[in-house]
Formats: C-alpha cells, structure tokens, sequence
C-alpha cells in the first residue's frame, strides 16, 4: 500500500525468504556457520536458542536447503507436544511422503519405517534434515529419550542425517533434564537481540533490499526502534511496517522518532485490548 509513496520496490519488513533480505547480526552469523557446518558434516545434534521474535525461524530459512528432488529433504516438526510414536511417525512421513502410522502402531515397527527412511535418503545421496521447532515446549520426558533414540540412528552406518532443536532459552533447561540427550549436542547456537549500531544497520538493510535510495528513518527514528524494540528482528519489523503506514498516511518525508513513539503506544494499545 506504501510502496509506491516511499519509493519501493516491495514492502520492506515484511516476512519475506528473499536472501537479499536477510541480515546476519554478528550472533545470527556464528549461529549460521555452526548450522551449515552441522549440516554439511552431519555432526549430531544442533541446538538454536533464541528469546520469541529474535529470528530463529529467519534463520532456518537461510539456513535449510531449499525442497527438490535433488537436495537433503527436511522434516519440519512445528507442534512437538506429541507422543514418542506420533512424534517419530510423523518424522517419518514427512521424509517419505507416506501416511501417517495409525495410533495403535507399536513403537519398535515406527522405528523400522524411520530407519527404513533414513537409510533410503542416505544411499541415494540426500541425507535429511529434522527440525523440531518450539522445542522448549517439549514436557515429556519419553518424548526426549525418543530424540535420543532417534540421534542413535547416527551410529549406525548408513544412516546419516541432521538433527535441529529450536526454541526459546527454556530449551537449555528442557535438554538438560536427559543427560545423555544434553551430552550429544554438537552445535549450541544462541541468537542474542541485535545492539543498537545492529538495529540501525537491520533497518537500513531491509529498506534498501526493498529498493530505496534515500535514507527514511531519522538517527533518532533509529534509536526509538531500538530502544523500543529491544533489538527483536519481529519487533523492529512491526514497529517500522506501522511507522512507514502512518508516514504514508500523513504523507510525510521522512520518520522521526516522535512516529516511532506514536506507533509504538497504540501497537501497547492494540495488545492491552
């Protein structure tokens, strides 16, 4: 709706998979290279840890390859609070593309089909990836011992494959109550929110990613966001995607922080209610 007053190709701070888009704090870059490396040598269990909003799921993005019949497929787990045989099964079927095992099936035959699986992809030269996102919201502890069962798999010749927690930093805490799933973490990658200097330079980032060629946001636009923000990615996304809104609206020039302060207080307003 705004494009076109600002001078842009797109909207800026939306969710968008284009990689020009994408912008690596010093945090979310050491977490990117642990994350390929973990990948491209199969080096156990990733850890990627980061508060709500901080751009975990950016980063995945960046980071999984991309689905075809050539490349590693990836099993993307969203809702982990299943059961060991669900959670497994369903691993499974995402990697097959086979129907879901019926409730009744017994654990040792979803293990056969998973390694079945995974022995398939690795022969064929595409070991897969398997995330489990919002995995801090993982409560059972058989649902841990079957990651740990699952990670087994790993020493077994022929299987190979990546395995990914994600999640906020009570995932630490979650991991830690199996000792032995804990001591087979390869890669801890912790997202820590963007400083100040990071913000402004996200910020500048998307917008010329977006097309524009002069500067929107005032210095001191710059630092309401961050100071608002805390130096979340989705934060500093809603907070801008509103701004350049009422920018348009009120057919300004430029943001200054008195916008940014504006918009904050009725985005507090709209969630109070």
């Amino acid at each position: 709706m705004y494009e076109r007053h600002w001078r842009l190709q797109r909207a800026p701070f939306s969710h968008d998979r284009n990689p020009a888009s994408f912008f690596a704090s010093r945090s979310h870059h050491s977490a990117l290279l642990k994350l390929r490396y973990l990948i491209d040598h199969r080096r156990g269990l990733g850890l990627l840890v980061g508060a709500s909003g901080s751009g975990k799921s950016r980063l995945l993005e960046a980071v999984l390859p991309e689905s075809s019949a050539t490349t590693s497929p990836v099993a993307m787990v969203v809702y982990p609070q299943m059961s060991s045989v669900e959670l497994l099964s369903y691993i499974a079927h995402k990697l097959s593309g086979e129907s879901v095992a019926a409730p009744t099936e017994s654990m040792d035959l979803v293990l056969q089909r998973l390694e079945a699986v995974l022995r398939m992809l690795t022969s064929s030269g595409r070991p897969p990836v398997i995330v489990i996102d919002d995995a801090h919201a993982i409560a059972d502890r058989s649902v841990l011992q079957s990651l740990q069962l699952l990670l087994n798999f790993q020493q077994c010749e022929g299987t190979d494959f990546t395995l990914i927690l994600a999640g906020q930093p009570e995932l630490v805490g979650v991991v830690q109550r199996l000792p032995q799933l804990d001591d087979r973490v390869a890669m801890p990658c912790v997202l820590q929110a963007f400083c100040s200097v990071e913000t402004a330079s996200y910020v500048r980032h998307r917008l010329q990613a977006a097309g524009a060629t002069v500067p929107i946001f005032s210095e001191a636009a710059l630092i309401a966001i961050h100071e608002l923000s805390g130096g979340l990615p989705r934060r500093i996304n809603r907070l801008c995607d509103f701004a350049l809104l009422v920018g348009y609206a009120e057919e300004l020039t430029a943001i200054d922080a008195p916008q940014i302060e504006g918009v904050h207080s009725e985005l507090c307003l709209t969630r109070a209610a």
